[in-house]
């Protein structure tokens, strides 16, 4: 091999040594997947006794409600496909910062189907109180029951953890190119694919309870028309759920700022020291509880990446750090360079 050969491999060994991947724990299980293929296979079985003790017994409330039940295995089974999805697909390159918006999509997907959810409530109830129709309260009451039942230990099992919280990792290196990457210490684990399905069994276990209290009030009191209406508030409150779960979700999916007290603190941290000021700063979500930033730093010191990267707390949650460094002398301001909150230059002096 020629010199230049071994020049040509020596410079691709040096590259190597710095690159690294955009898997972010992604490619391990997280505890939202298991507990959510346990609350499908709880869903799946209730839903398979509902529809033949219907067929069985002639009972077209038990059917209805199986068939609801199956409704909600489906809702679920999104997520859990959404979940095995990011952790097959973690190491794919062709995702440019790894499957962690998969969790988003999966969230934003059961929040449109709860919305679907929402509006057959509502219709359906609005059609009763118009046209009523005559309710077996014995047995509709019975289903009510097993169906709160099963959503009950449904949401025991989904909702053991509010938070989910990704195993922290030491990832503390900087790159010559400005890149740097950070342990996720404390950050707060919001996966809205668990939250989707959560709130799937939590509309369930509503409406359970609302159709129970209105059943008895019309077997006992006469008001049948209860029914219908607890139905309409059911559809509401699940409405409103719905809207939170896409505003959450879609701010993910296109890239909305992280919130304003990360945004703080990371641009806090970078100009604790009085030289230096923060010219562009970017930070949004790439998988629950983590974030991949962008910042400009305007400074007059021999400034690196690398003392950038030290400034910023390790309990932020940033896995992907690129920073941009610009040099001016004292006094000197950039051209399109914004002047700070007392119209002082960028570049202090």
């Amino acid at each position: 091999m020629g010199m230049h050969g071994q020049r040509t491999d020596a410079h691709r060994d040096s590259v190597d040594a710095w690159a690294h991947d955009h898997v972010f724990g992604q490619d391990r299980r997280r505890p939202g997947e298991t507990r959510t293929l346990l609350v499908i296979a709880l869903t799946a079985v209730t839903m398979a006794v509902e529809i033949g003790a219907g067929l069985v017994f002639g009972s077209m409330a038990l059917l209805a409600d199986g068939l609801h039940m199956g409704s909600h295995a489906v809702a679920l089974g999104i997520s859990a496909f959404a979940y095995i999805y990011a952790r097959r697909r973690a190491t794919d390159p062709r995702f440019s910062f790894g499957t962690g918006k998969v969790n988003a999509l999966g969230g934003f997907t059961g929040a449109l189907l709860l919305a679907g959810f929402a509006v057959g409530m509502a219709w359906e109830s609005v059609e009763r109180l118009i046209v009523p129709v005559t309710i077996n309260f014995d047995r509709a009451t019975l289903v009510a029951v097993l169906g709160l039942l099963v959503n009950l230990l449904s949401i025991r099992i989904l909702g053991g953890h509010g938070h989910d919280h990704a195993p922290a990792r030491d990832l503390g290196h900087a790159h010559g190119h400005g890149h740097a990457h950070h342990g996720t210490h404390g950050v707060e684990d919001r996966d809205h694919n668990l939250r989707s399905a959560y709130l799937h069994v939590l509309a369930d276990a509503l409406t359970s309870v609302l159709a129970i209290g209105a059943l008895l009030a019309g077997k006992y009191a006469g008001l049948a028309w209860m029914d219908p209406l607890m139905g309409v508030l059911g559809a509401l409150l699940v409405a409103r759920w719905s809207v939170g779960l896409l505003r959450e979700t879609s701010e993910v999916l296109l890239d909305h700022q992280a919130p304003a007290h990360l945004l703080s603190r990371v641009r806090d941290s970078i100009e604790a020291h009085a030289a230096d000021r923060v010219a562009d700063l970017h930070v949004w979500s790439v998988a629950p509880g983590l974030y991949a930033a962008e910042v400009v730093v305007l400074t007059h010191d021999p400034l690196t990446a690398e003392d950038v990267r030290e400034r910023l707390p390790a309990d932020l949650g940033l896995v992907h750090t690129v920073v941009e460094i610009h040099r001016c002398c004292a006094g000197d301001r950039p051209a399109g360079a914004a002047h700070g909150p007392e119209g002082r230059s960028d570049c202090m002096p």
